[in-house]
């Protein structure tokens, strides 16, 4: 017998259509804008001038304790028991980590990869050396093949990562986990020991990017303080590192810095900064999708399966979906975990979004004045897919995170379970009913985060479609009512999916 998460009242999901109603007559009607002030940004309090910086240790210190919590789900998936409520491996990867790693970025921006256990085991296996710059680095230093110089290989890796999550259903096995984990410090590793720099962080990592591709949107990012310097700078050393320290793994020049995609917060570049001119800042939230990021074609292609691929897990999660797969399974003749099955209905749902979003771009370039490229326009509103899937990845987390990380101590207080049973229905219950918090709030938040991601979608889509359009603006709104009504749609799938009961993972 499943476990149900009951969906979100009629009573939210009538007052958010009220909402976006309001926010498209708005958007049609009211004047555009190529740009804003918006807020001030803001030095970070406290760890402004860069913690990093002014403490390499303390950053080794949790690339310590990340790896030793990498190593003790290793453990516990390969030697512990294969029952995934009972296992560490299980309820820490996919419970904990991989749901919450979502909310950390708009807080800490992209400062999972700073600590992350598999670059830090790759870079001391390739580097030899726990800190500071290695030399030799031991690695063949060849540069990456221009094919594969884009982040297409990331959604490559993006989509199989889905297919093994709620395809094969690794989630449910500690064992494959722990493969799965072992997996990705191996080609981490390999990347390293053959390209020069971090390339599988850049290009290849699939949790790296879209941690990159989301941290657009954090309230924080890492930038110079005195932009005149680092115009000034005649040493770069940011980007070349110096003696004692690595250059920047992903190549960037922070002097010229306009996104955080890229950025891993590793913070080499404020340790290398001879002038100390590298600091955390606050900044309004989203503002970096609205107007500072550049388009480009594959971090397009990359947000639109973020997009795509984050629906597909809320419709993976219903009640009926197993009805659909084996109703399919039964019309293809498909056996055992339904690969083939689900396999159809990834690339359905990869294919319904990125078409229906094309169409969208196409309307709206027939009913603008500009006759740039069809390919521009589908690489700028893109940016407008980043908070819908961004906001509909934490409302659907929210479930997991509060609702199925009761009993965890119990967990952390025996790793591989040994000994222990499956739970029992009462168990199951049990955790249900205890949630971390009241469910009229998860109800309030899940209906928030909907909402303000449909708010900010709707700006950046008036904002980037300013950029688009004539000189004269006032009143060009309805130009732009294809991608508004694209963002409109996709908010309301994703609220009707919040609104359905869902099934518990563990």
């Amino acid at each position: 017998m499943m476990m149900i998460h009951p969906g979100l009242p009629e009573s939210w999901g009538l007052a958010i259509l009220a909402l976006m109603l309001l926010t498209l007559i708005w958007a049609v009607r009211a004047p555009l804008a190529a740009s804003g002030t918006g807020m001030p940004n803001f030095r970070l309090p406290l760890i402004g001038n860069s913690v990093w910086a002014a403490s390499p240790r303390i950053l080794l210190a949790l690339k310590l304790v990340m790896v030793a919590l990498f190593l003790l789900v290793i453990a516990a998936g390969l030697f512990g028991t294969r029952i995934p409520e009972r296992n560490l491996a299980s309820v820490l990867t996919w419970n904990l980590w991989w749901s919450g790693l979502v909310f950390s970025i708009f807080f800490l921006g992209s400062a999972w990869c700073a600590v992350c256990p598999w670059d830090a085991l790759a870079q001391w296996l390739v580097r030899r050396k726990i800190g500071g710059r290695a030399e030799p680095n031991n690695s063949l230093n060849l540069r990456v093949p221009r094919g594969l110089r884009s982040v297409w290989p990331a959604i490559g890796l993006l989509v199989g990562l889905t297919w093994l999550e709620l395809g094969l259903g690794i989630t449910l096995d500690p064992y494959a986990t722990a493969l799965l984990a072992l997996l990705i410090v191996v080609l981490a590793t390999a990347s390293l020991a053959v390209f020069r720099r971090k390339a599988f962080c850049r290009y290849f990592c699939p949790v790296g990017r879209t941690v990159g591709a989301y941290s657009q949107l954090a309230a924080v990012e890492l930038r110079p303080i005195d932009a005149d310097l680092c115009a000034r700078c005649e040493t770069l050393d940011c980007h070349h590192g110096n003696a004692v320290v690595e250059p920047c793994p992903t190549g960037l020049v922070m002097g010229r810095l306009q996104q955080n995609t890229y950025c891993t917060s590793c913070g080499n570049c404020a340790q290398s900064c001879p002038h100390g001119n590298i600091a955390w800042r606050l900044r309004p939230p989203g503002i970096e999708a609205e107007q500072g990021a550049r388009p480009q074609w594959d971090e397009a292609g990359f947000m639109i399966a973020l997009l795509a691929l984050t629906a597909l897990h809320g419709l993976s999660m219903m009640t009926f979906w197993e009805d659909w797969m084996r109703n399919l399974a039964r019309a293809i003749g498909d056996s055992g975990h339904l690969p083939w099955s689900f396999s159809l209905g990834l690339l359905a749902c990869l294919v319904a979004v990125a078409g229906v979003y094309a169409l969208m771009a196409a309307a709206t370039r027939r009913l603008t004045p500009s006759r740039l490229p069809f390919k521009r326009y589908l690489a700028t509103f893109a940016f407008a897919a980043l908070p819908l899937a961004f906001a509909y990845h934490m409302a659907h987390n929210l479930n997991h995170l509060v609702r199925e990380s009761a009993g965890v101590s119990r967990v952390v207080q025996n790793p591989l379970g040994t000994g222990a049973l499956p739970f029992s229905m009462a168990e199951k219950q049990v955790r249900h009913m205890n949630m971390l918090t009241w469910q009229d709030t998860i109800f309030a938040a899940q209906a928030g985060l909907l909402a303000l991601g449909f708010l900010v979608a709707v700006r950046i889509v008036r904002r980037r479609g300013a950029s688009l359009l004539e000189a004269e603006r006032a009143g060009q709104g309805w130009r732009l009512l294809p991608m508004l009504l694209f963002a409109a749609g996709m908010t309301g799938f994703n609220l009707w999916l919040l609104m359905q009961p869902m099934v518990m993972r563990l």
